[in-house]
This record gives structure tokens, sequence and C-alpha cells, in this order.
């Protein structure tokens, strides 16, 4: 396919590359910043950096629209398409029905609107195995859906079509598993440091802890530690020792509740 990409972010930047590795042709790449656009399209084969929202001309066929959930309406406002361009929001999110609420209060021209959600944390210094990213996608017309997920397939082994309801649960889920989780690792290392202590020390433990989750069935048969035993002993020394955190101590007693409750 002729791809366009409107952002040039995290995951503007993965799927781009993803897109001409798997033989795609990256016609544009915007960003209000065109120092930003011009930086990934240095990394591409003949893409074009704009920082312009007027595609009227453009040969592409599908335009991803990669930036965040809060810039979408404004970029909307602005986006100047080909007839029957297909236009893909890369939001978790986000629904379909307000895209293309968005599109109809914009632009007389009929736009296809969809989908495409990769569910995967992207960071442009770490590379991803594109192939075990999971796509979930969504169309407002049977024709774009099956391009999209032939679009996807050519990437990925793993494409479902997952409903807007089913998406926002799914990040949602996403959330507690990939941010609150990489935040508690955080929270570890700085209790580490404010004692001098050795982070490395921990990462054996939080590799382990990682495969047994995702190698069992459920992740809560593997639980381990104080709340699972019901050591209030030891709960309450650790309670001692955050007393002058106050957000370390509160998101200890609501994690050891929450683990408490499921186990009880």
């Amino acid at each position: 396919m002729k791809i366009s990409m409107i952002g040039a972010g995290n995951v503007a930047w993965h799927l781009s590359m993803a897109f001409e590795n798997h033989h795609h042709q990256v016609c544009e790449v915007y960003s209000r910043q065109l120092t930003k656009a011009k930086a990934l399209t240095s990394m591409l084969y003949q893409a074009n950096a704009t920082d312009q929202l007027d595609f009227s001309d453009s040969k592409a066929e599908l335009f991803i629209l990669a930036v965040s959930d809060d810039a979408i309406a404004e970029v909307c406002s602005m986006l100047v398409l080909p007839e029957n361009a297909i236009l893909a929001h890369t939001s978790g999110t986000k629904s379909l029905e307000d895209l293309q609420q968005l599109m109809l209060s914009h632009h007389d021209l009929p736009i296809r609107c969809a989908v495409l959600y990769p569910l995967m944390t992207f960071s442009k210094q770490k590379k991803i195995n594109i192939i075990e990213v999971p796509f979930c996608v969504e169309a407002d017309e049977e024709v774009a859906e099956n391009q999209l997920v032939k679009l996807a397939q050519s990437l990925s082994k793993t494409v479902y079509l997952v409903s807007s309801k089913e998406r926002k649960v799914l990040h949602v889920a996403a959330v507690f598993a990939c941010n609150f989780t990489n935040h508690l690792l955080a929270l570890a290392k700085e209790i580490t440091n404010d004692e001098e202590l050795e982070f490395d020390l921990l990462k054996p433990l939080i590799k382990e802890t990682f495969q047994k989750a995702l190698a069992a069935q459920h992740p809560a048969d593997v639980q381990t530690g104080p709340a699972v035993r019901g050591d209030r002993s030891t709960m309450n020394n650790h309670l001692i020792y955050l007393k002058d955190r106050t957000d370390l101590f509160e998101i200890y007693e609501i994690m050891s509740e929450s683990i408490q409750q499921w186990h009880s």
C-alpha cells in the first residue's frame, strides 16, 4: 500500500519502518515540527516531510493518524485528504465513531474511517520485532477492513478484528500490565537509590516474576509475598519504614489489600 503518516512520534517511527521493511511505500510524514518529520523521513526510502495537513494531491491510499488522543480533533479539523482515502487512527481509547463524527463535521468528501491499533509500548531507541506485535483492526466498511487486515497481516502474525468497546478494555488492561508495572519498578529503584543500594540486585527477581506470570495459566496462581501469606508483622514493618513517604505508603497499602482480597 501507499501510506502517509500523520505524526512523527514513537508509534509513527516504528510503523513507518515496518511498512517499508514489508514492501509498502511511505509517501509523506507530517509533524507540526518539520524537523521531527525530517528526522523520520531521513530513515525512509523516498518519503517527503511536511508540516502541512493538506494531502489533497497525495498518492497515498491510507493515512495513519498517529498523534496523541488530545491532538486528534484539532488535526482532523485541518486535515485535507483525497476522496475515498482511508484514515486510520492508532489510539487505544478513541472510538471509531469519534473519528467518523470528526471527519463528518469538518469535511464534505467521503473519507473511510478505521482503526489500526498496535498493542505495544514503543520507544524510538528500542527496536521492536513487529511480527510479535498484536494488531487490532476496525473499520466502517468491509473493503477498508479487508485492506487493513491484509496490511496488518503483512507485518504481524497476530491480527484481530476488535470493536471500539473491546479495544478500550484492552487499553485499560494494558495500562495496568505495562504503565503501572513500569512505574512500580521506578518506585523500587527510588527506594534502593535512597539507601544507596544497587537496583541491579532486584533484576533477577524481576525477571523471574515476569517469566512465572507469563507462563502461568493465571498470574494470581504464582503470587508470592507477605500480603498473600497474610504476614501482618512483615507488612507492618514495611509500612513503618514507608511512613514518611505518603505516596509509597498508600500504594503499599492499596496493593496489599488488593492481593489479600483476591486470595481471601
